[in-house]
C-alpha cells in the first residue's frame, strides 16, 4: 500500500498542475490583445506538446486555444480524472488501473487518431474532445500512485509512514 502522505502529496500535486496547465491554455487566447508578449509565451509554451493547428482548435474571444481540441480534451479528462480519484474503489495492490482498463480507455483515440492520419476520415472537434476527454480521465489513476510511490521513496520518513499493509 502507498504511503499515505506521499499519495496525498502527488494527488495535490497533479492538481494543481493539472489546474495551472489548463489556465495558460485559455490565458494564451484571453492575453492576446491586452498582453501579447505573455500571449506569444503561453503559446510557445504549448508548442512542443501540440501542433495548434486553427482548424483543429477551439476559439476563445475570437483567438485558438493554445493546444488543439484533442489535447484539451486529454487535459479536461486528466482533470476530471484527478477530481475523481479521492473517490476510487480502494482495492488491494498497488491501486493502478487494470491493463484491460487502460486499453479500453486508449481505444477511441488510438482508433481516431489512426483514421485521421491514414486520412480514412477527418473528424471534426467535438469527436476529438470527447475521445480526449475518455482518455484524460484514466490518466490520474495511473500517474498519481505512480508519483506517491516515487515521493514516499525519495522523501524519506516524513512522507513515507507506512499504512497499515505494508
Amino acid at each position: 500500500m502507498l504511503p499515505r502522505r506521499a499519495n496525498a502529496l502527488a494527488y495535490w500535486l497533479t492538481l494543481a498542475g493539472i489546474l495551472l496547465w489548463l489556465g495558460a491554455i485559455a490565458a494564451a487566447p484571453l492575453l492576446r490583445q491586452e498582453a501579447p508578449r505573455w500571449s506569444a509565451l503561453f503559446y510557445t509554451v504549448f508548442s512542443p506538446v501540440c501542433h495548434q493547428r486553427p482548424e483543429r482548435s477551439f476559439f476563445l474571444h475570437g483567438f485558438p486555444m493554445a493546444v488543439c481540441g484533442r489535447c484539451l480534451g486529454i487535459y479536461a479528462g486528466i482533470l476530471l480524472g484527478t477530481l475523481a480519484f479521492p473517490f476510487r474503489r480502494r482495492r488491494a495492490g498497488s491501486g493502478l488501473p487494470k491493463l484491460r482498463t487502460l486499453v479500453a480507455f486508449t481505444v477511441p483515440i488510438g482508433l481516431d487518431t489512426l483514421g485521421n492520419f491514414l486520412g480514412l476520415w477527418s473528424t471534426g472537434n467535438v469527436a476529438r474532445f470527447a475521445t480526449g476527454l475518455v482518455w484524460g480521465v484514466v490518466l490520474p489513476f495511473a500517474f498519481i500512485p505512480a508519483v506517491g510511490e516515487a515521493l514516499g521513496r525519495r522523501r524519506g520518513p516524513e512522507l513515507a509512514k507506512p499504512g497499515p499493509n505494508t
